[in-house]
């Protein structure tokens, strides 16, 4: 995406190999936002970050990675979920919260939610938001938790309705119902009280209907006061001032933190720029993964000034717009978290181009590219393509969210052909104005090259001999004069021969393999796939033809 970058490093410890993956994004402002997806928009149920980010594809073009530690059970989150200053579920005390201020400030620090609820007598504590509550406790469950409150023995319930969202301050709802043991259905407009213990008695007394109930969250610090108004849960803090943090005295057992595993990490540079972070492990020979200290001082090597731990082991997981980027240490491959922190691009958006050059001449390149754009809000869009000789082709606009697809050129192949001149390196470029007057722009390269063509390798199955001579011969025919690299590699991308690099003018020149490693040693027998490569003042052109070797 604009200004969105992705990298995988590799690091050889003493340890083992480590594979970190990297994504960096500007300040989440304006056309940018952090903030928190929940599997199946609910506060309980699980599922894949990847699934996660396509759930929301139409509205954003999504980075991420997972989030907090959950209950594997029913998966509600360990710590805090704030979206849209909505409280969705309380912060862990005694571990830090991620909070992303409305100016896109990263901050990470112990929050803690308190309330009560006054119906017929006085206040009474409050336990939490969609927390089932424990001992002689209460708790409120919206409709985030899910369609029903849990199920309780001995537990008793108020439904509210109309309740508002659960944001700080006081907030006032009309007792419609009572029930017992939980499992009552919660209302889309309402809420549930729910109480156990000696608190069953002072609810069930105190809201009868219609009662009208009063409830008042507060946040300490309050963060929607300070423009925080999404936030999930995390911890421990590695990085504070630019430094790493060895111990953060969170509430974190040592075989979370000690152990070299997978990890994954949130933090943000001095200039505003976000780091995503997410460490392959548990593959030894791969990447064997990190301490949380050493995921720390990697951090730090980034140029993180403040930053947080998520949760680690086979949840640690990296994908782009449902595509998944790292090696999750699972068996069954990626493990359904609870939800993921994403970084949201609203702007328009254009995909990878699918071939990377195009040939007015075929001779086994296409010759018709096709061009996509993805708008997310109504926009005023300007799509084009431009020549190298600066040639704009206006091709459409549209204002309609959605995905746009362009077949260019048109027309028959000799128009076709007319179109694709001249040769040389050619632009995609969108540009778009939504309805909210915020601009963006994006382009994709590709190149126009009938340098190469009508690859043919003979024989197509060869028979290799240890005495005699053996010869593996790919002929092609070059339009213009160019630097020339044959390679040969298995069918899986390992590396066999190269020959080359040579300079050939136009013809019909052709390479010539021995059939022998550069040792000397005889290839041994398989699929192999011979790869011709060329590049001019045009630009690059690749043409392969797969043969098979028999000793």
């Amino acid at each position: 995406m604009p200004g969105v970058t992705y990298s995988r490093q590799v690091q050889f410890t003493a340890h083992g190999p480590v594979v970190i993956h990297v994504i960096t994004a500007p300040r989440p402002t304006g056309l940018y936002s952090l903030e928190p997806i929940l599997a199946n928009g609910t506060i309980t149920g699980r599922g894949r970050v990847t699934a996660m980010e396509k759930s929301v594809s139409d509205e954003a073009t999504v980075v991420g990675t997972n989030g907090d530690l959950f209950n594997w059970n029913d998966g509600h989150p360990s710590g805090m979920v704030l979206q849209d200053g909505i409280i969705k579920s309380p912060p862990y005390r005694n571990r830090s919260s991620i909070g992303i201020s409305d100016t896109g400030q990263l901050n990470v620090a112990r929050v803690a939610l308190y309330g009560y609820w006054q119906g017929l007598g006085s206040r009474h504590p409050l336990g939490g938001v969609n927390k089932v509550p424990k001992g002689d406790g209460t708790g409120l469950f919206t409709p985030s938790w899910g369609a029903r409150t849990p199920t309780v023995a001995g537990a008793f319930e108020t439904v509210l309705e109309p309740f508002p969202p659960t944001t700080t301050g006081e907030l006032d709802g009309t007792s419609l119902a009572q029930a017992t043991g939980g499992g009552t259905p919660i209302p889309r407009d309402g809420a549930v009280l729910m109480a156990v213990g000696s608190q069953v008695a002072k609810l069930s007394t105190e809201t009868t209907p219609p009662t009208v109930v009063h409830v008042q969250l507060v946040m300490s610090p309050d963060w929607t006061a300070q423009g925080i108004h999404q936030a999930l849960g995390g911890g421990p803090l590695v990085v504070r001032n630019g430094r790493a943090v060895y111990t953060a005295g969170e509430e974190f057992l040592a075989s979370q933190l000690a152990p070299r595993n997978p990890r994954t990490g949130i933090g943000q540079r001095r200039d505003g720029r976000i780091v995503m972070v997410v460490v392959d492990g548990r593959r030894p020979g791969y990447s064997v993964g990190l301490t949380n200290f050493e995921l720390a001082q990697a951090m730090v090597r980034l140029g993180v000034v403040t930053g947080s731990a998520l949760d680690s082991g086979g949840s640690s997981t990296m994908a782009f717009d449902g595509q998944l980027l790292n090696r999750p240490s699972d068996r069954g491959g990626e493990r359904a978290v609870k939800e993921t922190l994403a970084l949201m691009y609203r702007g328009v958006y254009t995909a990878p181009l699918p071939l990377p050059v195009v040939s007015p001449a075929g001779g086994g390149l296409p010759s018709q590219e096709t061009l996509t754009y993805k708008i997310v809000r109504p926009s005023t869009v300007k799509a084009s393509i431009i020549g190298p000789d600066g040639t704009d082709y206006d091709v459409t606009e549209a204002h309609l969210p959605g995905t746009y697809t362009v077949k260019w050129p048109t027309g028959t192949r000799s128009s076709r052909k007319q179109a694709l001149t001249p040769l040389g390196r050619w632009r995609w470029v969108v540009n778009a104005t939504d309805d909210q007057a915020q601009q963006s722009s994006m382009e994709r390269a590709f190149w126009v090259n009938d340098t190469l063509g009508y690859l043919r390798v003979a024989p197509r199955a060869v028979r290799l001999r240890a005495r005699g001579r053996n010869s593996v011969v790919a002929r092609f025919r070059l339009a213009h004069s160019a630097t020339v690299v044959g390679t040969i590699m298995t069918r899986t991308g390992v590396l066999v021969r190269r020959i080359g690099p040579v300079k050939l003018g136009a013809g019909n020149p052709s390479l010539r393999w021995n059939g022998r490693y550069r040792s000397g040693r005889l290839a041994y027998r398989g699929a192999y796939v011979f790869r011709v490569y060329a590049k001019n003042s045009y630009g690059p052109v690749t043409l392969t033809q797969s043969f098979g070797v028999r000793r």
